[in-house]
């Protein structure tokens, strides 16, 4: 039984023949062609009149980050839910994250805490479009504006979707993006930043290129940082770029077929939501159970696991992590985060492959849910009886 992983990248013949090209001239490090080129693409894909390309995702944030003047004793509004780099680049810049609940389904930042979380320090806002749905951008650039306030998206893990007819990474003041190897797009590591802002732009050049003045060579009025892109990693990217409709549809379909194949399951899981004005690109698919904990989440996916399938959990709250701990509790993000799955999510599945997790899924769901197994703080009865 072949086993079935959580992500993994697809790769063609462009990609190899533009790598084979840049070791055949030599032009392997930060200078080639192929960086322009895919900076071209991916702003065209995104609609914004700059792309900057960096070392990876992380790198990226930082980088918008300094480029906005983020600094000591500024606060910048995140989600709890998120990947920690959205938090860690704000504590790069020696300002504060200040974390705010997320919406149910989505586990999106939810509009309607931002607000009360607004104080005299606060600079800006970063939403992060989590696993391929966007966040509310009307709803928070309307904040912003109102408190004068910039918008970084953190498009990270949503290449391609869509807030009405506008893709993310034109929707904000700028935007982020990740290409590491389990992304819609992937350069194996490397990232993006966006934006419509020519100064902006500009800043962001020389910041990522160790802050050396393009006009004087070797002279350097700020300091910088050495985040920038490989050509090869470029080559990679531009690779990508040639079949990323493709990319998109087939996410589509397999979300298609999830939704299909786990019609059944409803009674005992969340299947994703996609609000009316959002276009979901569902680099993960996620799942959430009904009425679990921690443990049976768990306990579900080690089920999964020793049949072949890989999954991995939602993300923690960032406000349940030592480096970001508080002594409160998010109502959404408490209630969500424990319960969410996610399963495999890649152009590399077949429909078979999916009707195979779903069987498994509801194999194991016939267990945890067993009227005959006392299941009152955790699953040590299931898991005897399943052995």
């Amino acid at each position: 039984m072949k086993r079935i992983p959580v992500a993994q990248p697809t790769l063609g013949e462009n990609e190899k023949k533009y790598v084979m090209d840049c070791m055949e001239t030599t032009w392997i490090s930060s200078v080639g062609k192929y960086i322009s080129l895919f900076e071209e693409q991916f702003a065209a894909f995104c609609q914004v009149k700059h792309a900057i390309a960096c070392n990876n995702g992380t790198t990226a944030l930082h980088l918008a980050l300094v480029a906005l003047g983020v600094g000591p004793g500024d606060e910048v509004i995140i989600p709890t839910v998120t990947y920690i780099a959205t938090a860690n680049c704000v504590k790069y810049c020696h300002a504060t994250p200040v974390l705010v609940d997320v919406e149910p389904g989505t586990m999106n930042i939810d509009p309607a805490c931002i607000e009360a979380k607004i104080t005299s320090k606060t600079k800006g806002i970063i939403p992060v479009h989590l696993y391929g749905h966007a966040a509310d951008m009307d709803a928070i650039n309307a904040i912003a504006k109102k408190h004068n306030l910039f918008v970084l998206e953190d498009a990270a893990e949503a290449h391609g979707a869509t807030v009405g007819n506008k893709r993310v990474g034109a929707l904000g003041t700028c935007a982020t993006f990740s290409f590491f190897g389990n992304k819609i797009l992937t350069t194996g590591e490397g990232g993006m930043v966006t934006t419509n802002d020519d100064e902006l732009a500009q800043k962001l050049r020389l910041f990522r290129g160790q802050g050396m003045d393009p006009n004087r060579r070797y002279w350097f009025p700020v300091i910088g940082y050495n985040y920038r892109m490989t050509n090869i990693q470029a080559a990679i990217g531009l690779g990508q770029m040639e079949r990323v409709e493709t990319a998109l549809l087939r996410r589509k379909e397999m979300a298609h077929w999830y939704d299909e194949a786990l019609a059944c399951l409803t009674d005992h899981i969340e299947l994703p939501c996609q609000a009316h004005w959002a276009g979901h690109v569902y680099w993960m698919y996620n799942i959430f159970l009904k009425g679990a904990t921690e443990t049976r989440r768990d306990w579900i996916m080690s089920q999964l696991d020793q049949h072949g399938i890989e999954t991995r959990p939602v993300f923690y709250p960032l406000h349940c992590m030592p480096p970001y701990f508080e002594e409160r509790t998010y109502a959404v993000a408490d209630s969500w985060a424990c319960r969410g799955i996610n399963l495999p999510s890649h152009e590399g599945l077949s429909r078979e492959d999916i009707q195979r997790i779903a069987k498994t899924l509801q194999d194991a769901l016939l267990v945890i849910h067993d009227p005959a197994i006392p299941m009152k703080g955790d699953c040590s009865t299931a898991i005897a009886k399943a052995a």
